[in-house]
C-alpha cells in the first residue's frame, strides 16, 4: 500500500517481502512478547535472511546498497502490521548509519554485516538524566589511558541493551573538553565489559523492546573501539540523528496506517440499527481526516529520505517528517479506539496497546518542543529561546 508515494518497482518488491514475513507472525506474536517481557528473535532473524535489516548498508558490508528510502519502507511496513520496532529504529539506523559513515574499516568488516544479516544487535547510549535534549551536556566521560579508554558514567532510557551485543556509546572526551566547550567521543562497548551494567525502567510501553538505565564503572576499551576522530563525536552523533528522526517518522506512518486500516474494516462491518457505523459522517469524517494527515506525514518522511539519500541538508524535513508523523499516528490510533468503542480497549483488536509506543514518539527521540524550536530558529529564522 503505497498511498499517494510513487514507488519504484524494486520499492514495492521491498514493501511485499516486509508484508509477508510480518504477515507470518501477526500483531498478537509482537503484542504477546511485549507482554510477556520476550522477544522477537524468529522475526528478526527472518528479517535478515530476506535482507531486509540491511537494505541501506553498503553492499561491500553486507547491506543491500540502498539508502533511508529503503529502510523506510521497511520500517513502515512492519509497523503497519502492527509492529513497530524499536530495535530496527536504533540498531540498522542510527547504529549502522553512524558506523557506515565514520567507523573504521575493520570496524565496519566486523559489526555491518551481523547488523545487516540480525545475528548481532547494537544498542545506542546518548540520551543521560541530566542531559536530555542537549547532547552537549553529556557528562559520561572517557579518558585516554596507556592501552585505550576508560569509560565512567550513565546513560538513561536506552532501548533493548539487553538484546544487545554492544552499545554505540557517546561519552564527553575529557582530554580535548574545557569547561566552555565539551568534545563528544563515540565508542562502540560490548555489553558484557567489565564494569558496564544495566537496570530496566518499568514503564507502560508494550513492546519486545524494554528501556533501561545503563551504568559505566571504568570500564576499559581499546583504541579499536573509538569510532572516527576522538572529539569529533558531536558531527558524528549528527549523522545518527537525522536517520533516527526519518525512521521514527516511517515507524509512527506505519502505526497511523495500521490503526486506519483497522478502523475502517470495523466500520464497515459493525453494524448498528441496521447500518454500518462508517455511515455516519461522525464516524467516518474523523478517520478520513485522520487519513489525510498520516499520508501527509508519509510524504514528508519519504522527501526526508530522499534528501538525506542525495547528500543535501535533512535535518528541517526530519524534524518535521518525526513531528507531523508522531502527531497523526497518536491521533489516528485514538480515533481508531474510539471507532471500536468498548472494543478498542480489548487484547482481541490489537489497538489500545500500541497507544504507549505511539505516545513515546511524541517524547523521543526528541521532544516536539525541541522540534518547534528547531523550526522556529532554523526555518524561520526567529531569535534562540535556549
Amino acid at each position: 500500500m503505497s498511498g499517494l508515494l510513487h514507488e519504484t518497482d524494486e520499492h514495492r518488491a521491498i514493501r511485499e517481502t516486509v508484508a509477508g514475513i510480518a504477515q507470518r507472525y501477526g500483531v498478537h506474536y509482537y503484542l504477546e512478547r511485549g507482554r510477556a517481557g520476550g522477544n522477537i528473535d524468529e522475526l528478526w532473524k527472518d528479517l535478515g535472511a530476506a535482507g531486509l535489516l540491511g537494505v541501506h548498508l553498503p553492499e561491500e558490508y553486507g547491506g543491500g546498497g540502498g539508502g533511508m528510502a529503503e529502510a523506510v519502507i521497511v520500517v513502515e511496513e512492519l509497523a503497519a502490521h502492527g509492529m513497530p520496532l524499536l530495535i530496527w529504529v536504533i540498531s540498522p539506523a542510527i547504529c549502522g548509519s553512524i558506523l557506515a559513515h565514520h567507523g573504521s574499516d575493520a570496524m565496519r568488516k566486523d559489526w555491518l554485516p551481523t547488523i545487516a544479516d540480525g545475528s548481532r544487535r547494537m544498542a545506542f547510549g546518548l540520551t543521560e538524566p541530566d542531559a536530555g535534549s542537549n547532547s552537549h551536556n553529556v557528562k559520561t566521560t572517557a579518558r585516554r589511558t596507556d592501552s585505550g579508554w576508560v569509560i565512567s558514567g550513565s546513560k538513561y532510557y536506552i532501548s533493548a541493551v539487553d538484546e544487545s551485543d554492544a552499545i554505540l556509546l557517546v561519552t564527553r572526551d575529557a582530554d580535548l573538553s574545557t569547561p566552555e566547550k565539551s568534545r563528544l567521543s563515540l565508542f562502540v562497548v560490548p555489553t558484557d565489559a567489565p564494569g558496564l551494567t544495566y537496570q530496566q525502567i518499568p514503564t507502560s510501553i508494550v513492546s519486545p523492546d524494554k528501556q533501561f538505565t545503563v551504568f559505566l564503572d571504568n570500564v576499559e576499551v581499546g583504541e579499536e573501539a573509538l569510532i572516527g576522530e576522538a572529539g569529533n563525536g558531536l558531527r558524528q552523533v549528527f549523522d545518527g540523528l537525522n536517520p533516527e528522526r526519518i525512521m521514527v517518522g516511517a515507524l509512527c506512518g506505519g502505526i497511523g496506517r495500521y490503526a486506519i486500516g483497522k478502523a475502517a474494516e470495523y466500520a464497515k462491518e459493525r453494524t448498528v440499527w441496521s447500518t454500518p457505523i462508517g455511515a455516519h459522517q461522525g464516524v467516518a469524517h474523523p478517520l478520513a481526516e485522520c487519513h489525510i494527515a498520516v499520508e501527509l506525514s508519509r510524504l514528508v518522511t519519504a522527501r526526508s529520505a530522499e534528501l538525506f539519500d542525495a547528500g543535501e541538508p535533512a535535518g528541517e524535513a526530519a524534524n518535521i517528517a518525526k513531528f507531523a508523523a508522531s502527531e497523526a499516528a497518536l491521533k489516528a490510533l485514538d480515533q481508531a479506539i474510539q471507532t471500536h468503542g468498548g472494543n478498542g480497549l480489548s487484547y482481541e483488536y490489537g489497538l489500545s496497546e500500541l497507544w504507549f509506543v505511539t505516545r513515546l514518539m511524541r517524547t523521543a527521540p526528541v521532544s516536539r518542543e525541541m522540534v518547534l524550536n528547531f523550526v522556529a530558529q532554523t526555518s524561520l529564522g526567529l531569535p534562540r529561546s535556549y
